[in-house]
């Protein structure tokens, strides 16, 4: 999960998530969308679909990307465990 944490600490990646949650769309969209260069958009998304955030979907000579919900479930599931833990533990310090 830190690597999605990681992932998404890019403002541009930040951005085409944000994008997604809108629903699916291609590059040629999110390169209007969001004002960035085509294969800027398109580095990003390698590195989303490589870690499982954004899944590719043919389309014709498109390809639309759209994302995995389950995989930012788990992510913000393990994201509130650590927030769980953090509140349970606040007042324990160990000794020098």
């Amino acid at each position: 999960m830190a690597g999605i944490v990681r992932l998404l600490a890019d403002p541009a990646r930040t951005a085409i998530v944000e994008a997604l949650a809108a629903g699916p769309a291609c590059t040629c969209h999110l390169v209007a969308d969001l004002g960035l260069s085509q294969p800027n958009v398109s580095n990003h998304l390698r590195a989303l679909r490589h870690a499982g955030v954004v899944k590719a979907e043919p389309h014709g000579r498109y390809t639309y990307y759209h994302l995995n919900p389950a995989v930012l479930d788990a992510a913000a599931a393990h994201l509130a465990d650590l927030a769980q833990r953090a509140r349970a533990t606040a007042g324990q310090r160990r000794e020098c």
